[in-house]
């Protein structure tokens, strides 16, 4: 059984969805959810592609039961070095299906990726509970992360010892009275409405499922702050809100190389994935070299499969996102801060989100990421002349060549 859905490429089948690379999070969505269905981890942004999230990576909320992006893809369709097309999943070409995450398009062209699907509820029943202090932070995000009856679990930190963890489950009821709609254009940017209830106490809320996905979608977490100073105000949301969010390739199109350099010594923008084990550590090591907030951390369910990226045991492990996206403390020199933190981040084990600046040497990032098997197919699929190491891709000085 099967339904085809056009104009994004999309095959629905009985438990998969079938789409092409390009497909994005928010045509995917909104083919999805009138149909009763979702995928079981949806990352933020409206504009993430199929075929960046498989040769890259993604992660949402609903990652502490599923994991990341690759570990709800049944299947990948891709055209080799030699211009054969071939399939693979667990049980066919395995080596192949498991190389392909963290790629980035180093061992072939993707043309189709095959995604688990889930029966979609109508809501999100979300709660809001803030905290006054690290310990209580860190113990109740830990806590709230390997409950499996929550389907949502992230936490905004607004300053080392304030923030607000929620934790939401899909219903398909709601009480009217405490409906949000908060895709509306006109509505508070999210992250500014969770950071009310520091000071309002425990709040509940529904919220519709599509809008919960995409909360972040509008101040792009709370970079258009940045971009749009004035853009979280009454006037501009009512007004204009309806052109947020501004199109991210636009901006790169449009931003001259002086304003790039003036970026990058200003601004950072890094997720770390970090094991939940050594969470407080890095929150106090990350407040020490960049006072950014808010932080975005979010949990993830970590199994010991092959790969780039797996535990260090032979068990899962739940991890966590540290996303930092702002302005950091100044001085500000982003090659050693960016250094530290990424040195941080291997002493523990954990590991660094490859589309931000990365400044490691190849000897250091082939110690973070285990690239046996990745090795393995480069060699098997004739790959090394055809295309560049993964290295090459990924490293900031590497991509400017």
């Amino acid at each position: 059984m099967k339904h085809t859905v056009s104009p994004w490429y999309l095959v629905l089948f009985l438990q998969t969805v079938r789409c092409e690379p390009m497909v994005t999070m928010g045509q995917l969505t909104a083919t999805l959810d009138p149909l009763g269905l979702t995928i079981p981890i949806v990352p933020e942004l409206d504009d993430l592609t199929v075929g960046g999230l498989v040769m890259g990576t993604g992660i949402e909320s609903s990652s502490h039961k599923y994991g990341l992006f690759q570990h709800i893809c049944t299947s990948y369709e891709l055209v080799l070095a030699d211009g054969s097309s071939v399939s693979c999943s667990k049980d066919e070409n395995p080596d192949l299906f498991y190389a392909v995450p963290w790629s980035y398009g180093t061992l072939g062209f993707l043309t189709s990726a095959e995604i688990k699907i889930i029966p979609a509820q109508r809501y999100v029943r979300l709660e809001y509970h803030p905290y006054h202090s690290l310990e209580d932070i860190v113990k109740a995000f830990e806590t709230e992360s390997h409950r499996p009856d929550n389907h949502f679990v992230e936490c905004l930190m607004f300053a080392k010892d304030q923030a607000v963890v929620m934790t939401g489950k899909m219903e398909n009821d709601c009480e009217p009275d405490k409906l949000n709609v908060i895709g509306k254009w006109y509505k508070p940017w999210f992250f500014t409405h969770v950071r009310e209830f520091l000071k309002r106490g425990h709040g509940m809320e529904y919220i519709p499922l599509r809008d919960y996905y995409h909360r972040h979608t509008r101040p792009l977490f709370w970079e258009a702050e940045h971009i749009i100073p004035f853009g979280n105000s009454p006037w501009f949301r009512y007004l204009c809100g309806w052109m947020m969010p501004p199109k991210v390739a636009l901006l790169k199109i449009t931003e001259t190389k002086a304003i790039t350099e003036l970026y990058e010594k200003s601004h950072i923008i890094q997720d770390m994935l970090v094991p939940i084990r050594a969470l407080q550590d890095s929150i106090l090591h990350f407040h020490q070299a960049v006072q950014v907030y808010p932080l975005w951390l979010c949990p993830f369910n970590l199994p010991p499969d092959p790969g780039m990226v797996h535990p260090t045991g032979d068990k899962a492990e739940i991890f966590v996102d540290i996303g930092v996206y702002g302005v950091p403390k100044q001085p500000y020199d982003a090659l050693n801060t960016v250094r530290r933190l990424e040195h941080f981040v291997e002493e523990v084990k954990g590991f660094q989100m490859m589309y931000a600046d990365s400044y490691r040497t190849k000897e250091e990032y082939r110690a973070m990421f285990d690239h046996r098997l990745y090795d393995k197919m480069r060699q098997q699929l004739n790959c090394v002349d055809a295309f560049p190491d993964v290295y090459e891709k990924v490293n900031k000085y590497s991509r400017a060549k």
